[in-house]
């Protein structure tokens, strides 16, 4: 049986030699921590490979603790308590300008992490959302994706993870902890917005295939296992007054349970679906931004994608109604949907 994670398949039957023949390419690909703006473009028909220098310019199946249902994943196209030592500013949402604010870059740099393992339910449409809201408003965007043998570069200004499967996230949190350049980006006070297994990449620890406890970056302060009970289905959620987002609307499938520790506050509080399994949905601390919805979420919630774009660059300039009417119709129409 075939597993899909993203673009990539990896065969269960094999999962034994997955991780450390994938750790050992990685151990000897000479990539030893925070690394120069290496990668590919994003596009589906950008060159790969790790040798691929980018100048940056500008989907799976059941598993128990994060992953999704067959004949769900979709993909979307280019369209036109002990001690916690925050790596990122303290809970509340960052107000002090980026490096690409303070004029040490040029143009927004958006880093796609581990497009290769982490890739779920069209996840790759929040790229896409903020390059397209971010151009609307004049502001000129790199978007790179950088594999999972790849180094991750510490000078970006919004970096985005995705959801996926009980492997691929294993794989991923283990490179990224060996890798440290979305931990440097994130001191440095760079955007991360994760979703699904991504968000509990970023805590202290998430359950691993049969639940035993795995380490993540840190780089948010929650902690995530396996709860009794599945979430699958629309999620709603209304986010904390502070951030001035509007109600969010997504899709959840998993099995995770998240604890919010006192470095962290909840991203909303649910109205329907199960999120964080507390009453709560999400998480965020400074500029890193955890979530359980998928739909992609940024697409659903372009409020959401404009709060990322604020931290980034700061204030944002207003974009013409008339190039909101479908992102306006979507979120009518979900929101519409779940009110039923």
């Amino acid at each position: 049986m075939t597993e899909r994670t993203g673009r990539h398949a990896v065969r269960r039957e094999n999962a034994e030699e997955l991780l450390p023949g994938a750790e050992l390419r990685l151990a000897h690909s000479g990539h030893g921590g925070p690394a120069e703006y290496r990668g590919r473009p994003a596009g589906r028909h950008a060159a790969p490979g790790p040798g691929s220098a980018a100048t940056p310019a500008g989907n799976g199946h059941g598993s128990p603790q994060n992953g999704h249902g067959p004949g769900d994943v979709t993909s979307a196209e280019p369209a036109g308590d002990g001690a916690w030592t925050a790596p990122v500013p303290a809970a509340g949402p960052a107000v002090g300008p980026s490096r690409a604010a303070a004029g040490s870059a040029s143009r927004l740099r958006l880093v796609w992490v581990y497009p290769d393992l982490l890739s779920t339910y069209g996840d790759r449409g929040n790229l896409l959302v903020l390059q397209r809201r971010a151009r609307l408003r004049g502001i000129d965007v790199d978007a790179t994706e950088i594999d999972a043998d790849q180094p991750v570069p510490a000078q970006g200004d919004i970096y985005l993870i995705g959801g996926g499967e009980d492997l691929p996230q294993i794989l991923a949190a283990n490179r990224l902890r060996a890798d440290g350049g979305l931990t440097t980006a994130a001191s440095l006070g760079s955007v991360v917005f994760a979703v699904c297994a991504g968000y509990q990449v970023i805590g202290h620890q998430f359950g691993g295939v049969e639940g035993e406890p795995v380490s993540g970056l840190g780089l948010l302060d929650i902690t995530s296992g396996r709860g009794e009970r599945r979430g699958v289905g629309e999620l709603v959620a209304d986010v904390e007054p502070e951030l001035g987002v509007p109600r969010l609307t997504g899709f959840e499938n998993h099995q995770g349970v998240t604890h919010i520790g006192p470095a962290a506050r909840p991203l909303a509080r649910v109205t329907r679906g199960v999120g964080n399994g507390d009453g709560t949905e999400g998480a965020f601390a400074g500029k890193v931004l955890g979530t359980y919805l998928h739909g992609p979420a940024l697409a659903r919630n372009p409020g959401l994608a404009d709060l990322l774009l604020s931290w980034a660059v700061g204030p944002l300039a207003p974009i013409d109604p008339a190039a909101e009417e479908w992102a306006a119709r979507l979120r009518a129409e979900r929101l519409a949907a779940t009110a039923q």
